[in-house]
């Protein structure tokens, strides 16, 4: 299957975007002192149900990003072979 280089392009910043949303969202989760990830010290569920969701959105991105990269790839090997 070939990509188009806009989507090729959109899969990758997807990767990307996901990545520094979710980083982000890591480092705040870690710092939280309203209670919500941590009881005493300890994490909630609330914490372990977010991190849960980055883990899987850091896999995602990274996916769906390196789908992109080879589908930009491709078309760079096609184009100079032409």
């Amino acid at each position: 299957m070939k990509l188009s280089r806009p989507v090729s392009w959109f899969l990758l910043a997807f990767g990307v975007w996901s990545w520094v949303i979710w980083i982000t969202f890591v480092k705040n989760l870690v710092k939280d002192s309203s209670g919500l990830a941590f009881d005493g010290g300890e994490p909630t569920a609330y914490f372990w149900v977010h991190l849960l969701l980055a883990v899987v959105s850091f896999v995602l991105g990274t996916v769906i990003g390196v789908i992109g990269l080879r589908g930009l790839r491709a078309l760079s090997r096609t184009s100079r072979t032409s």
